[in-house]
């Protein structure tokens, strides 16, 4: 077996390089073009097209755009009928954005526990957090992998509970043939940059419920109907509202997204199958439910027992020097943020007597998860040839082959 790179051997992954991302075609350019000479920037056609399409793709009878994927939760949660002073359960692996929309609108954040073998937001930890208070789960699926909808949803129905699917890391994901975002009360979706389809900044709330879709529609317009019913405005409001160009853009950019996300899926289930069989760098459990596998991350989980004790920091520092671009997602709890110290939270929720301890909080599969296990690799990495992706195999077998050589050093 070679020497490892981070020892001076040659590198497994040498000139593996991560496909460029957000992709940008000449037909991308077009559509901004033609939205930008339109000079109807605010509620325009592309607009309008852009929503209908998106709530067709994504199995919804209704859609609305927003500015981005933080405004389009914090309006998920206000159009189905969270209040401030509610309590809404979260899970605590996930981006800041998820939390910060449920507090944003006054209502309070309650970290549940993950699933250790899809790092998903546990159903048993949810119904164990429920009070008098609680009016919703806000479950992510994280990474793109879904929560166990079927029973999230049975629970949510035998508890009286709202479920909004935060969908920031979803596009294209299918449950059971069907793609998530409306197989909750409603769901808020990210376009920001680095996601699977991306217009830079934008987001998306999706709904089949007539009632949550209209009380969106007000929200997020500034209180104010469609364009027909006139300047009134019917609730007190801010303006979410997605511009016109980036509109634009997303429609050129779902032109070719299923196609992005069936290449991602393919390479991924080959990955895990040829990551797999090393044993010590799992792959989330497969589960015949999820048809297709929307990704922002293919993550795996770290076995240092089978490691020969090696810590998954250390490991990961030898596949850098192999050249795989790994990550560890966002690195801790969110509770474990400093914006979750009392001093930090009593001014964005000063309606609430007694906040939840956050600074006390300990959910031990999350924090192993995130302090030991997961190793991530980045959505456009499924985008690369099968030929380079093969390299990563190689890297991720060399260094497990050299367990001995990182222990010694």
């Amino acid at each position: 077996m070679p020497k490892l790179a981070i020892h001076g051997g040659p590198a497994a992954a040498q000139g593996f390089t991560t496909p460029q991302w957000p992709v940008v075609t000449t037909e991308d350019k077009i559509a901004v073009l033609e939205a930008l000479e339109g000079r109807n920037w605010c509620l325009g056609p592309k607009l309008h097209e852009f929503m209908p399409a998106m709530a067709k793709y994504h199995d919804a009878k209704y859609c609305i755009a927003t500015s981005n994927g933080t405004t389009a939760l914090q309006l998920a949660l206000r159009a189905a009928g969270v209040q401030a002073g509610d309590e809404v359960i979260a899970p605590a692996v996930t981006f800041v954005a998820t939390v910060s929309a449920i507090a944003e609108i006054g209502a309070i954040p309650i970290f549940g526990d993950i699933e250790p073998e899809t790092a998903q937001l546990s159903v048993a930890s949810v119904e164990s957090l429920i009070t008098p208070r609680t009016t919703a789960v806000l479950g992510v699926h994280y990474g793109g992998y879904p929560f166990d909808l079927d029973a999230m949803r049975e629970l949510c129905k035998r508890r009286g509970l709202l479920l909004i699917e935060d969908c920031a890391h979803a596009q294209g994901t299918e449950w059971r043939g069907r793609k998530v975002g409306a197989l909750g009360d409603a769901s808020g979706m990210s376009l920001q940059a680095s996601k699977a389809l991306a217009v830079g900044e934008g987001g998306l709330v999706f709904t089949d419920s007539q009632e949550i879709y209209e009380r969106g529609w007000l929200i997020h317009n500034i209180g104010r109907g469609s364009i027909q019913a006139g300047l009134g405005h019917h609730v007190l409001s801010s303006n979410y509202r997605l511009h016109e160009i980036q509109a634009a853009l997303g429609l050129s950019a779902l032109k070719r997204h299923p196609r992005e996300t069936a290449l991602r899926h393919r390479n991924g289930e080959w990955l895990a199958e040829q990551l797999a069989p090393l044993g010590g760098v799992e792959p989330l459990r497969r589960d015949p439910r999820i048809t297709q596998r929307g990704y922002y991350f293919f993550i795996l989980r770290y076995d240092a027992e089978k490691m020969e004790g090696v810590p998954r920091d250390r490991f990961m520092t030898a596949l850098h020097a192999e050249g795989v671009p790994c990550g560890s997602g966002y690195g801790i709890p969110q509770y474990k943020n400093a914006a979750f110290e009392p001093d930090r939270l009593k001014p964005v929720l000063p309606h609430v007597k007694k906040l939840p301890a956050y600074h006390k909080l300990s959910l031990p599969v999350s924090e192993r998860f995130c302090g030991e296990q997961q190793i991530t690799l980045s959505h456009p990495v499924l985008m690369a040839a099968r030929s380079d992706l093969k390299k990563l195999v190689a890297a991720f077998a060399k260094v497990k082959g050299n367990l001995a050589e990182l222990s010694e050093k």
